[in-house]
Protein backbone atom coordinates (compact mmCIF):
# COMPACT_ATOMS: atom_id res chain seq x y z
CA UNK A 1 0.00 0.00 0.00
CA UNK A 2 1.15 3.54 -0.81
CA UNK A 3 2.58 4.85 2.49
CA UNK A 4 4.26 8.09 3.57
CA UNK A 5 6.34 7.86 6.74
CA UNK A 6 7.37 11.17 8.36
CA UNK A 7 10.54 10.95 10.41
CA UNK A 8 10.03 14.02 12.59
CA UNK A 9 13.12 13.73 14.81
CA UNK A 10 13.51 17.50 14.42
CA UNK A 11 9.84 18.46 14.62
CA UNK A 12 7.60 19.65 11.82
CA UNK A 13 6.25 22.82 10.24
CA UNK A 14 4.07 23.26 7.18
CA UNK A 15 6.84 24.55 4.94
CA UNK A 16 9.19 21.70 5.92
CA UNK A 17 6.51 19.12 5.07
CA UNK A 18 5.91 20.67 1.65
CA UNK A 19 9.67 20.82 1.02
CA UNK A 20 9.97 17.12 1.81
CA UNK A 21 7.15 16.22 -0.57
CA UNK A 22 8.68 18.35 -3.31
CA UNK A 23 11.90 16.40 -2.77
CA UNK A 24 9.88 13.19 -3.12
CA UNK A 25 8.86 14.22 -6.62
CA UNK A 26 5.85 16.54 -6.40
CA UNK A 27 6.23 18.99 -9.29
CA UNK A 28 6.72 22.53 -8.04
CA UNK A 29 4.89 24.06 -11.00
CA UNK A 30 1.94 21.71 -10.44
CA UNK A 31 1.77 22.75 -6.77
CA UNK A 32 1.94 26.40 -7.83
CA UNK A 33 -0.82 25.89 -10.37
CA UNK A 34 -3.09 24.13 -7.87
CA UNK A 35 -2.60 26.85 -5.26
CA UNK A 36 -3.69 29.48 -7.77
CA UNK A 37 -7.14 27.89 -7.47
CA UNK A 38 -7.39 29.55 -4.05
CA UNK A 39 -7.81 32.85 -5.90
CA UNK A 40 -5.66 34.50 -3.23
CA UNK A 41 -3.21 37.20 -4.27
CA UNK A 42 -0.26 38.85 -2.60
CA UNK A 43 2.22 36.00 -2.36
CA UNK A 44 4.68 33.96 -4.40
CA UNK A 45 6.37 30.63 -3.81
CA UNK A 46 10.06 29.80 -3.54
CA UNK A 47 11.64 26.34 -3.53
CA UNK A 48 15.38 25.77 -3.69
CA UNK A 49 17.73 22.83 -3.17
CA UNK A 50 20.12 23.41 -0.28
CA UNK A 51 22.14 21.61 2.35
CA UNK A 52 21.40 21.48 6.05
CA UNK A 53 24.00 19.72 8.21
CA UNK A 54 25.41 18.16 4.98
CA UNK A 55 21.94 16.80 4.06
CA UNK A 56 20.59 17.94 0.70
CA UNK A 57 16.89 18.69 0.48
CA UNK A 58 14.34 21.30 -0.54
CA UNK A 59 13.72 24.58 1.28
CA UNK A 60 10.19 25.78 0.57
CA UNK A 61 8.89 29.25 1.42
CA UNK A 62 5.83 31.39 0.89
CA UNK A 63 6.78 35.06 0.41
CA UNK A 64 4.28 37.85 0.85
CA UNK A 65 4.58 40.49 -1.85
CA UNK A 66 4.44 43.21 0.79
CA UNK A 67 7.69 41.89 2.27
CA UNK A 68 9.56 41.63 -1.04
CA UNK A 69 12.68 43.77 -1.16
CA UNK A 70 12.36 44.06 -4.95
CA UNK A 71 8.65 44.25 -5.79
CA UNK A 72 9.33 44.37 -9.48
CA UNK A 73 11.06 41.00 -9.51
CA UNK A 74 9.09 38.22 -11.15
CA UNK A 75 9.04 35.19 -8.84
CA UNK A 76 5.82 33.72 -10.16
CA UNK A 77 7.59 30.76 -11.72
CA UNK A 78 10.03 29.79 -8.98
CA UNK A 79 11.84 26.47 -9.42
CA UNK A 80 13.48 24.14 -6.87
CA UNK A 81 16.90 25.11 -8.24
CA UNK A 82 16.53 28.87 -7.96
CA UNK A 83 16.48 31.71 -5.41
CA UNK A 84 19.23 30.57 -3.01
CA UNK A 85 18.58 33.18 -0.29
CA UNK A 86 17.41 32.67 3.29
CA UNK A 87 13.82 33.17 4.42
CA UNK A 88 12.19 33.30 7.87
CA UNK A 89 10.83 30.25 9.66
CA UNK A 90 7.02 30.15 9.49
CA UNK A 91 6.69 30.32 13.25
CA UNK A 92 8.57 33.62 13.39
CA UNK A 93 6.58 36.82 13.05
CA UNK A 94 6.95 38.46 9.66
CA UNK A 95 6.00 42.10 9.10
CA UNK A 96 2.75 42.32 7.24
CA UNK A 97 2.04 38.60 7.63
CA UNK A 98 -0.14 38.58 10.75
CA UNK A 99 -3.63 39.17 9.35
CA UNK A 100 -6.55 38.22 11.58
CA UNK A 101 -9.03 35.89 9.90
CA UNK A 102 -11.71 33.86 11.59
CA UNK A 103 -12.74 30.32 10.70
CA UNK A 104 -15.62 31.61 8.57
CA UNK A 105 -13.22 33.75 6.50
CA UNK A 106 -10.93 30.81 5.82
CA UNK A 107 -13.86 28.48 5.11
CA UNK A 108 -15.24 30.95 2.57
CA UNK A 109 -11.83 31.32 0.90
CA UNK A 110 -11.39 27.55 0.54
CA UNK A 111 -15.02 26.73 -0.36
CA UNK A 112 -15.05 29.41 -3.07
CA UNK A 113 -11.90 27.97 -4.65
CA UNK A 114 -11.72 25.41 -7.45
CA UNK A 115 -9.49 23.09 -5.43
CA UNK A 116 -10.49 19.42 -5.47
CA UNK A 117 -13.18 18.41 -2.94
CA UNK A 118 -10.66 16.25 -1.08
CA UNK A 119 -8.17 19.12 -0.71
CA UNK A 120 -10.96 21.44 0.44
CA UNK A 121 -12.24 18.98 3.04
CA UNK A 122 -8.79 18.15 4.40
CA UNK A 123 -7.62 21.78 4.48
CA UNK A 124 -10.71 22.79 6.45
CA UNK A 125 -10.27 19.80 8.77
CA UNK A 126 -6.74 20.99 9.61
CA UNK A 127 -7.98 24.53 10.26
CA UNK A 128 -10.83 23.15 12.35
CA UNK A 129 -8.34 21.42 14.66
CA UNK A 130 -6.55 24.74 15.15
CA UNK A 131 -9.85 26.58 15.72
CA UNK A 132 -10.94 24.06 18.37
CA UNK A 133 -7.58 24.37 20.14
CA UNK A 134 -7.59 28.18 20.06
CA UNK A 135 -11.22 28.22 21.17
CA UNK A 136 -10.37 26.10 24.20
CA UNK A 137 -7.45 28.39 25.08
CA UNK A 138 -9.51 31.60 24.83
CA UNK A 139 -12.86 30.25 26.02
CA UNK A 140 -14.57 30.74 22.66
CA UNK A 141 -16.53 28.46 20.33
CA UNK A 142 -14.38 27.42 17.34
CA UNK A 143 -16.38 29.51 14.85
CA UNK A 144 -15.66 32.67 16.89
CA UNK A 145 -11.89 32.18 16.94
CA UNK A 146 -9.74 34.75 15.17
CA UNK A 147 -6.54 33.27 13.82
CA UNK A 148 -3.38 35.31 14.16
CA UNK A 149 -0.17 33.75 12.82
CA UNK A 150 -2.09 30.81 11.32
CA UNK A 151 -4.57 33.21 9.71
CA UNK A 152 -1.82 34.89 7.70
CA UNK A 153 -1.73 34.20 4.00
CA UNK A 154 1.60 32.36 4.13
CA UNK A 155 0.28 29.92 6.75
CA UNK A 156 -2.93 29.37 4.78
CA UNK A 157 -0.86 28.51 1.72
CA UNK A 158 1.31 26.16 3.84
CA UNK A 159 -1.73 24.19 5.05
CA UNK A 160 -3.55 24.06 1.72
CA UNK A 161 -0.26 23.37 -0.09
CA UNK A 162 0.49 20.38 2.16
CA UNK A 163 -2.96 18.93 1.38
CA UNK A 164 -2.38 19.53 -2.35
CA UNK A 165 0.97 17.70 -2.17
CA UNK A 166 -0.61 14.71 -0.43
CA UNK A 167 -3.29 14.66 -3.12
CA UNK A 168 -0.59 14.73 -5.82
CA UNK A 169 1.17 11.81 -4.09
CA UNK A 170 -2.11 9.83 -4.49
CA UNK A 171 -3.21 10.34 -0.88
CA UNK A 172 -0.86 7.89 0.82
CA UNK A 173 -1.43 6.37 4.21
CA UNK A 174 0.54 8.67 6.57
CA UNK A 175 2.55 7.34 9.49
CA UNK A 176 5.00 9.24 11.70
CA UNK A 177 7.73 8.77 14.25
CA UNK A 178 7.13 9.91 17.86
CA UNK A 179 6.70 13.67 18.19
CA UNK A 180 9.74 15.52 19.56
CA UNK A 181 9.60 19.16 20.68
CA UNK A 182 12.27 21.56 21.92
CA UNK A 183 12.43 23.77 25.01
CA UNK A 184 12.69 27.49 25.71
CA UNK A 185 10.42 30.36 24.77
CA UNK A 186 8.70 31.69 21.65
CA UNK A 187 7.26 35.11 20.80
CA UNK A 188 3.76 34.93 19.33
CA UNK A 189 0.67 37.12 18.94
CA UNK A 190 -0.31 36.51 22.58
CA UNK A 191 3.11 37.41 23.99
CA UNK A 192 6.04 35.32 25.18
CA UNK A 193 5.17 31.69 25.89
CA UNK A 194 7.14 28.58 26.83
CA UNK A 195 7.69 25.79 24.35
CA UNK A 196 5.63 23.82 23.49
CA UNK A 197 3.13 26.57 22.73
CA UNK A 198 -0.38 26.31 24.11
CA UNK A 199 -1.89 25.76 20.64
CA UNK A 200 0.54 22.94 19.82
CA UNK A 201 -0.20 21.26 23.16
CA UNK A 202 -3.95 21.52 22.71
CA UNK A 203 -3.90 20.20 19.12
CA UNK A 204 -1.74 17.19 19.96
CA UNK A 205 -3.56 16.53 23.23
CA UNK A 206 -6.99 16.55 21.59
CA UNK A 207 -5.85 13.78 19.26
CA UNK A 208 -4.12 11.89 22.08
CA UNK A 209 -0.64 12.24 20.53
CA UNK A 210 2.23 11.84 23.03
CA UNK A 211 4.85 14.62 23.07
CA UNK A 212 8.43 14.36 24.31
CA UNK A 213 10.73 17.34 24.80
CA UNK A 214 14.42 17.24 23.96
CA UNK A 215 17.35 19.49 24.82
CA UNK A 216 17.09 21.57 21.62
CA UNK A 217 16.46 25.20 22.81
CA UNK A 218 14.04 26.11 20.01
CA UNK A 219 10.48 25.44 18.86
CA UNK A 220 10.49 22.33 16.66
CA UNK A 221 6.76 21.66 16.21
CA UNK A 222 4.65 24.60 15.04
CA UNK A 223 0.86 24.68 15.52
CA UNK A 224 0.52 24.19 11.77
CA UNK A 225 2.80 21.15 11.89
CA UNK A 226 0.88 19.76 14.87
CA UNK A 227 -2.48 20.17 13.11
CA UNK A 228 -1.22 18.45 9.95
CA UNK A 229 0.09 15.54 12.02
CA UNK A 230 -3.15 15.29 14.00
CA UNK A 231 -5.24 15.20 10.83
CA UNK A 232 -3.19 12.84 8.66
CA UNK A 233 -0.88 10.61 10.74
CA UNK A 234 -2.46 7.30 11.77
CA UNK A 235 0.20 6.35 14.32
CA UNK A 236 3.44 7.57 15.88
CA UNK A 237 6.01 4.79 16.11
CA UNK A 238 9.21 3.50 14.47
CA UNK A 239 9.03 2.25 10.87
CA UNK A 240 7.70 -1.27 10.46
CA UNK A 241 7.48 -3.40 7.28
CA UNK A 242 8.02 -0.39 5.02
CA UNK A 243 9.80 -0.81 1.68
CA UNK A 244 11.26 2.63 0.90
CA UNK A 245 11.02 3.62 -2.76
CA UNK A 246 11.85 7.32 -2.36
CA UNK A 247 13.27 9.48 0.44
CA UNK A 248 12.88 13.25 0.58
CA UNK A 249 14.13 15.95 2.94
CA UNK A 250 12.36 19.19 3.81
CA UNK A 251 14.67 21.83 5.26
CA UNK A 252 14.01 24.39 7.97
CA UNK A 253 15.77 27.74 8.29
CA UNK A 254 17.27 27.61 11.75
CA UNK A 255 20.63 25.96 12.53
CA UNK A 256 19.78 23.65 15.42
CA UNK A 257 22.34 22.82 18.06
CA UNK A 258 21.60 19.14 18.63
CA UNK A 259 20.09 17.79 15.37
CA UNK A 260 19.73 18.76 11.71
CA UNK A 261 16.74 21.02 11.09
CA UNK A 262 15.11 18.71 8.55
CA UNK A 263 12.15 16.36 8.24
CA UNK A 264 12.73 13.08 6.43
CA UNK A 265 9.82 11.76 4.40
CA UNK A 266 9.89 8.14 3.25
CA UNK A 267 7.53 7.15 0.47
CA UNK A 268 7.11 3.42 0.00
CA UNK A 269 4.95 0.34 0.09
CA UNK A 270 3.81 -1.74 3.02
CA UNK A 271 5.74 -4.98 3.43
CA UNK A 272 2.78 -7.13 2.38
CA UNK A 273 2.24 -6.51 -1.33
CA UNK A 274 0.48 -8.25 -4.19
CA UNK A 275 -3.11 -7.89 -2.97
CA UNK A 276 -5.80 -5.34 -3.80
CA UNK A 277 -4.96 -1.67 -3.32
CA UNK A 278 -7.26 -1.28 -0.34
CA UNK A 279 -6.20 1.00 2.48
CA UNK A 280 -4.88 -0.54 5.70
CA UNK A 281 -5.04 0.98 9.15
CA UNK A 282 -5.53 -0.07 12.76
CA UNK A 283 -8.45 0.57 15.09
CA UNK A 284 -8.94 0.06 18.80
CA UNK A 285 -11.93 -2.08 19.83
CA UNK A 286 -13.23 -1.34 23.35
CA UNK A 287 -15.81 -3.70 24.87
CA UNK A 288 -17.64 -4.14 28.12
CA UNK A 289 -20.53 -6.41 29.24
CA UNK A 290 -23.40 -4.67 31.05
CA UNK A 291 -26.48 -6.13 32.73
CA UNK A 292 -27.62 -3.16 34.80
CA UNK A 293 -27.89 -0.26 32.36
CA UNK A 294 -31.11 1.32 31.08
CA UNK A 295 -32.02 1.78 27.45
CA UNK A 296 -32.13 5.57 27.94
CA UNK A 297 -28.55 5.59 29.24
CA UNK A 298 -27.36 3.38 26.38
CA UNK A 299 -28.98 5.62 23.79
CA UNK A 300 -27.43 8.74 25.30
CA UNK A 301 -24.01 7.10 25.53
CA UNK A 302 -24.07 6.04 21.86
CA UNK A 303 -25.12 9.49 20.64
CA UNK A 304 -22.71 11.48 22.82
CA UNK A 305 -19.75 9.17 22.17
CA UNK A 306 -20.20 9.40 18.41
CA UNK A 307 -20.23 13.19 18.76
CA UNK A 308 -17.03 12.91 20.82
CA UNK A 309 -15.23 11.41 17.81
CA UNK A 310 -15.63 7.63 18.04
CA UNK A 311 -15.59 5.80 14.72
CA UNK A 312 -18.61 3.70 15.74
CA UNK A 313 -20.57 2.77 18.86
CA UNK A 314 -23.07 -0.08 19.13
CA UNK A 315 -24.55 -2.57 21.60
CA UNK A 316 -25.43 -6.22 21.09
CA UNK A 317 -27.83 -8.39 23.16
CA UNK A 318 -25.95 -11.13 25.04
CA UNK A 319 -26.64 -13.66 27.77
CA UNK A 320 -24.51 -13.17 30.86
CA UNK A 321 -23.79 -15.33 33.91
CA UNK A 322 -26.73 -16.66 35.92
CA UNK A 323 -28.71 -16.48 32.67
CA UNK A 324 -29.15 -12.72 33.01
CA UNK A 325 -29.84 -10.77 29.80
CA UNK A 326 -27.32 -8.05 29.08
CA UNK A 327 -25.63 -6.03 26.34
CA UNK A 328 -22.15 -6.00 24.87
CA UNK A 329 -21.27 -2.30 24.47
CA UNK A 330 -18.59 -1.70 21.82
CA UNK A 331 -16.68 1.44 20.87
CA UNK A 332 -14.43 1.63 17.78
CA UNK A 333 -11.85 4.42 17.76
CA UNK A 334 -8.32 5.29 16.57
CA UNK A 335 -5.68 3.64 18.80
CA UNK A 336 -4.45 7.07 19.86
CA UNK A 337 -7.91 7.79 21.34
CA UNK A 338 -8.30 4.46 23.16
CA UNK A 339 -7.46 5.81 26.62
CA UNK A 340 -9.88 8.71 26.23
CA UNK A 341 -12.79 6.47 25.24
CA UNK A 342 -11.89 3.83 27.85
CA UNK A 343 -12.22 6.53 30.50
CA UNK A 344 -15.51 7.59 28.95
CA UNK A 345 -16.87 4.03 29.20
CA UNK A 346 -15.87 3.82 32.87
CA UNK A 347 -17.26 7.23 33.78
CA UNK A 348 -20.53 7.22 31.83
CA UNK A 349 -21.72 3.62 32.13
CA UNK A 350 -21.92 1.07 34.94
CA UNK A 351 -18.80 -0.75 33.64
CA UNK A 352 -16.13 -1.89 36.11
CA UNK A 353 -13.70 -2.86 33.37
CA UNK A 354 -13.09 -2.47 29.63
CA UNK A 355 -11.50 -5.00 27.29
CA UNK A 356 -9.25 -3.53 24.63
CA UNK A 357 -7.81 -4.94 21.40
CA UNK A 358 -6.14 -3.34 18.40
CA UNK A 359 -7.13 -4.81 15.04
CA UNK A 360 -5.87 -4.27 11.51
CA UNK A 361 -8.53 -3.03 9.12
CA UNK A 362 -8.87 -3.17 5.31
CA UNK A 363 -11.01 -0.47 3.74
CA UNK A 364 -11.82 1.12 0.42
CA UNK A 365 -10.00 4.27 -0.58
CA UNK A 366 -12.51 6.99 0.11
CA UNK A 367 -13.28 10.20 -1.74
CA UNK A 368 -15.89 12.86 -1.03
CA UNK A 369 -17.40 14.62 -4.05
CA UNK A 370 -20.25 17.10 -4.35
CA UNK A 371 -22.84 16.70 -7.08
CA UNK A 372 -25.43 19.23 -8.23
CA UNK A 373 -29.06 18.10 -8.33
CA UNK A 374 -32.45 19.75 -8.70
CA UNK A 375 -32.63 19.70 -4.89
CA UNK A 376 -29.25 21.42 -4.45
CA UNK A 377 -25.68 20.25 -3.88
CA UNK A 378 -25.33 16.78 -2.32
CA UNK A 379 -22.06 15.35 -0.91
CA UNK A 380 -21.44 11.74 -1.96
CA UNK A 381 -18.90 9.38 -0.38
CA UNK A 382 -17.14 7.17 -2.94
CA UNK A 383 -15.25 3.91 -2.36
CA UNK A 384 -12.45 2.83 -4.73
CA UNK A 385 -10.66 -0.52 -5.13
CA UNK A 386 -7.99 -1.22 -7.77
CA UNK A 387 -8.97 1.89 -9.70
CA UNK A 388 -12.68 0.94 -9.80
CA UNK A 389 -15.40 2.85 -8.02
CA UNK A 390 -17.43 0.15 -6.29
CA UNK A 391 -19.40 2.15 -3.70
CA UNK A 392 -21.28 5.45 -3.78
CA UNK A 393 -23.20 6.70 -0.75
CA UNK A 394 -24.97 10.10 -0.71
CA UNK A 395 -24.76 11.71 2.74
CA UNK A 396 -28.05 10.76 4.40
CA UNK A 397 -28.43 13.82 6.65
CA UNK A 398 -28.09 16.20 3.70
CA UNK A 399 -30.52 14.14 1.58
CA UNK A 400 -33.02 14.06 4.44
CA UNK A 401 -32.86 17.83 4.92
CA UNK A 402 -33.20 18.47 1.17
CA UNK A 403 -36.16 16.09 1.02
CA UNK A 404 -37.92 17.89 3.87
CA UNK A 405 -37.36 21.25 2.19
CA UNK A 406 -38.69 19.99 -1.15
CA UNK A 407 -41.53 17.90 0.30
CA UNK A 408 -40.40 14.73 -1.48
CA UNK A 409 -39.31 11.25 -0.30
CA UNK A 410 -35.69 10.90 0.78
CA UNK A 411 -35.16 8.24 -1.89
CA UNK A 412 -36.01 10.80 -4.58
CA UNK A 413 -33.05 12.90 -3.44
CA UNK A 414 -30.86 9.79 -3.21
CA UNK A 415 -31.72 8.85 -6.78
CA UNK A 416 -31.08 12.39 -8.05
CA UNK A 417 -27.62 12.32 -6.44
CA UNK A 418 -26.82 8.94 -8.02
CA UNK A 419 -27.92 10.14 -11.47
CA UNK A 420 -25.82 13.30 -11.13
CA UNK A 421 -22.83 11.19 -10.10
CA UNK A 422 -23.23 8.92 -13.13
CA UNK A 423 -22.89 11.94 -15.40
CA UNK A 424 -19.45 12.91 -14.07
CA UNK A 425 -17.69 9.56 -13.89
CA UNK A 426 -17.90 5.77 -13.95
CA UNK A 427 -21.10 4.34 -12.52
CA UNK A 428 -20.66 2.88 -9.04
CA UNK A 429 -21.62 -0.75 -8.49
CA UNK A 430 -22.88 -1.90 -5.12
Amino acid sequence: MNTLYLDIFSGLSGDMLIGAMLDLGVEFRTLEWELKKLNAEGYHLHAVRRHKSSIEGVKFDVHLDSDCSSPSADHSHAHPHSHPHPHPHPSQSTPGAAVDRDFADITKLIRNSTLSPWVQEKSLAVFRRIAVAEGKIHGLPPEKVHFHEVGALDSIVDIVGACVCLDLLRRPRVLASPVVEGTGWVNCAHGRFPIPTTATLEILGARGIPLTQCEEPHELVTPTGAALLAEFAESFAPMQNLIATRVGYGLGTRENRTRPNVVRAVLGESGSTGGPDWEIDTIAVLETNLDDVSGELLGHFVESTLKAGALDVFHTPIQMKKNRPGVLLTVLCPPADADRFTERLLRHTSAFGVRRSVLERRKLRRELVRVKTEFGEIPVKLGWLDGERIQAAPEFDVCRDKAVQAGVPVMAVFEAARLALAEIGPTATA
